[in-house]
């Protein structure tokens, strides 16, 4: 199969990966794997749970406990409604491709065989089509379709556009989503753990400096912020960097304090400690003065104990 017409074939989603439109491709490998004592390819039949391995590209590692239990005791009234997926590698050995929560329900329910779709797949169609199955689930956290979208992008070589149009969203919220990345690992945890909101966390994205970053988080969780307070503290916190920089062109033309290297690197180390923008201004004998602006009396307190005033 060239490799155009493979492309296009992973183009159209899910869906099409699992319709098996090229019939002569698997036709060919269904030859070496189809024999008498086990189920053809292309065919819905009932395989033992032993017979099927985990996929190595699975990208959800965390699974509820109590969620899991509850779709086992469904599965042991109902059954499974919704056939897994393989592929078939051998005459008794099978690799899932979509199906994880429903194949560890059906243990837990204590089923010695399920109901699955058995196909042939190469390796980049396992990875893509076990990252669109997981991205498509309503449950997934918003770090876990951050991780499988750039999964997606590192794996299977895809941009954003193409990316956007595999997954079914807007360019925009495939990128909103990939920004989450570059949150500090305390505040990606936060995002797992469905402590704070895909809404707080697009606010700190918009922060560049790390520790500005850490103290809204750390606002949100004492102040229990909604996600317009912390949008307004973020302008807040942008609003010194304008007047800084007003004072610097006010300062000898700007010229003193923006070639002086030292100011400079003072300025971004205090800026650092305090959590917020500390403006430095000064002119050419060395005399200036130091802001450090506060956003409430509760961060004027945090201030002055760091002072230990």
């Amino acid at each position: 199969m060239s490799s155009a017409v493979k492309r296009n074939a992973l183009g159209k989603g899910l869906g099409a990966l699992l319709s098996d439109k090229d019939q002569t491709n698997a036709n060919i490998e269904s030859q070496s794997l189809n024999t008498p004592s086990s189920p053809a390819v292309n065919t819905i039949a009932a395989i033992p749970v032993e017979q099927i391995e985990a996929n190595p590209y699975q990208p959800r590692d965390k699974f509820e406990e109590e969620s899991l239990n509850e779709l086992a005791e469904s599965i042991k009234i109902q059954g499974i409604i919704q056939p897994l997926t393989v592929r078939k590698l051998s005459a008794k050995s099978y690799q899932l491709i979509s199906g994880e929560r429903r194949l560890r329900a059906s243990k837990l329910a204590g089923l010695t065989e399920v109901p699955a779709y058995i196909r042939t797949a190469n390796d980049q169609e396992m990875i893509e089509m076990a990252l669109i199955e997981n991205i498509q689930r309503e449950n997934l956290n918003a770090m876990e379709v951050a991780f499988s979208f750039q999964r997606m992008i590192d794996e299977c070589n895809l941009k954003q556009e193409e990316l956007s149009g595999r997954v079914g969203k807007n360019r925009s919220t495939v990128t909103n989503y990939l920004r989450l990345l570059k949150l500090p690992p305390m505040i990606q945890a936060a995002i797992r753990d469905q402590q704070i909101s895909m809404g707080h966390a697009r606010a700190m994205v918009s922060i560049e400096n790390v520790d500005q970053q850490l103290f809204v988080f750390k606002e949100i969780l004492t102040k229990d912020l909604s996600v317009r307070k912390v949008e307004e503290l973020v302008r807040a916190m942008s609003t010194p960097k304008k007047e800084g920089k007003e004072k610097e062109k006010n300062t000898n033309g700007g010229n003193y304090l923006t070639n002086n290297f030292e100011y400079q690197k003072i300025q971004d180390e205090l800026s650092s400690k305090f959590g917020n923008k500390v403006l430095i201004s000064a002119d050419t004998k060395g005399k200036g003065s130091i802001n450090i602006p506060f956003l409430s009396t509760d961060d004027l307190n945090r201030i002055l104990e760091m002072l230990d005033w």
